[in-house]
């Protein structure tokens, strides 16, 4: 194939045809420099297809005549498509992308055809990415988001690689980068949307595979590294689905040891812990723990509490997980709270934690700031602080969310980071529930309560199904 008929026959007279700018003088002038610039080194641009499979060396300036243009400005001419084009053929090529030029009325690119040139392999990466070193190519990655991965692990087989084998992860720790995320399901939306820190961006996530007995279904959420778990039941049975956010996909995890709904669930760097319930099989009130590794994707019996509870609420604070309140197996309320230390592998029992607080019909509202816990009075919308020497409550101040007129229900209230994060409540925002954030103060008795709609669209429902919080 003669490097004439591509370049010349694709390339410069659609450029010439399409430019109208340019006075027809000035087009006869061009085009005869830029044939006069070919044929001066036609002999330099034949080459055969077989070239393409083998190993070629990149584009240099010193075989190329760059020519200003007016209307189109500098037109690079070789022994070969632009360095800028193939650059940019590469890069759409690696991506899965067939065109990367739009096509015109009769389907042909607008642009020159370079459909004869080889696919993205190895020895054309040092096109797209110069060789840096591997390991400062890494601490760059490292910075970007988790939730990007998927897309950069198909740039090239090195970053593909790093992201694989867990590497990308490792230097985020070594630096301690720790990015928060957001994960939520409202009621009636079907796809789960992961939100930044500040609820600036936000991402939905690929549709669930689930089948529709799990989708109607009641589920719980939690997060493990970077695991999101939902878990629920579907038509065969208990399920727990997840979604591994640097791959970007679902698949159906391990089941835990004793299936279960309705327990109290907290989050620990790399681990997720689970205590209590309705196990799904036998139905009873359950007193057992399960901690979940997600290197390993399994989950293991811890020491059973000293009480039977459902409908509890968890937390980790002191080296401790935390599981408050609930209903015993005769459905009274337990104003009692056990403690799990991580260190002697034992519960201890906090009798009267909930005393003199409204207990409402669904599971406490609770987060940890900064090693303080915090709950959401739900009768009152009142945001309490535990006062850990004495074993009682400060009201710090009002919440700006109605958890009454649902009875606690529908209700997101998450540490997030040095901040609590509370959504939920009537239609009382653009974005059609209230997305707020405060830096709490637990010496203070009225917090800054900061509004934060995220994407402003509007038709959202006010109801949350689930919300947890990835810190990766």
């Amino acid at each position: 194939m003669e490097c004439k008929q591509a370049l010349h026959s694709n390339t410069m007279f659609r450029r010439f045809r399409d430019s109208s700018s340019m006075s027809r003088g000035k087009e006869i002038k061009d085009e005869q420099c830029d044939q006069e610039a070919i044929e001066g080194n036609e002999d330099e641009c034949e080459f055969d297809e077989d070239d393409c499979e083998g190993d070629r060396q990149p584009y240099t300036s010193e075989r190329c005549v760059t020519k200003e243009n007016s209307s189109k400005g500098p037109w690079i001419f070789s022994d070969g498509p632009s360095p800028e084009k193939m650059r940019k053929y590469y890069t759409s090529q690696c991506l899965g992308r067939n065109q990367m030029f739009s096509a015109g009325s009769h389907g042909e690119p607008e642009d020159a055809d370079y459909s004869i040139l080889p696919q993205c392999s190895d020895e054309l990466e040092a096109v797209l990415f110069p060789r840096i070193p591997i390991e400062l190519e890494t601490m760059i990655l490292a910075r970007t988001g988790i939730l990007e991965y998927k897309k950069l692990s198909s740039l090239s087989k090195r970053i593909s690689q790093v992201i694989g084998n867990g590497d990308l992860l490792k230097e985020r720790r070594r630096n301690g980068i720790k990015e928060v995320s957001v994960f939520m399901l409202a009621s009636g939306e079907e796809n789960w949307r992961a939100f930044n820190q500040q609820f600036t961006t936000h991402k939905s996530l690929p549709r669930l595979p689930s089948d529709n007995v799990f989708k109607s279904g009641d589920k719980e959420s939690l997060c493990a590294g970077t695991h999101l778990l939902v878990c629920g039941h579907d038509f065969g049975g208990p399920v727990i689905w997840t979604y591994e956010a640097v791959m970007d996909e679902w698949y159906k995890g391990p089941s835990m040891v004793e299936h279960r709904c309705l327990f109290a669930s907290a989050s620990c760097g790399d681990f997720a812990y689970v205590a209590g319930g309705i196990g799904l099989e036998t139905n009873d009130v359950l007193c057992s723990a399960e901690k979940y590794d997600p290197k390993t994707k399994s989950w293991d019996l811890l020491p059973k509490m000293k009480e039977e509870r459902k409908m509890c609420a968890g937390a980790y604070m002191d080296n401790k997980i935390y599981v408050v309140g609930g209903q015993d197996k005769n459905g009274d309320l337990l104003t009692c709270a056990e403690v799990f230390d991580l260190e002697k592998k034992m519960w201890v029992k906090i009798p009267g934690m909930l005393n003199g607080l409204t207990t409402s019909q669904s599971p406490p509202l609770i987060a940890v700031v900064n090693n303080h816990l915090y709950l959401f009075e739900t009768s009152s919308n009142s945001l309490m602080v535990h006062l850990k020497d004495c074993n009682s409550w400060k009201n710090v101040g009002p919440v700006p969310i109605r958890a009454d007129l649902h009875r606690g229900w529908g209700v997101a209230f998450k540490s997030l980071g040095n901040e609590l994060l509370v959504i939920g409540g009537p239609n009382i925002s653009p974005s059609g529930r209230g997305i707020y954030t405060c830096c709490p103060n637990p010496n203070s008795e009225n917090q800054k309560w900061v509004l934060r709609d995220g994407s402003g669209e509007s038709n959202r429902s006010h109801f949350i199904m689930n919300c947890t919080i990835m810190v990766a």
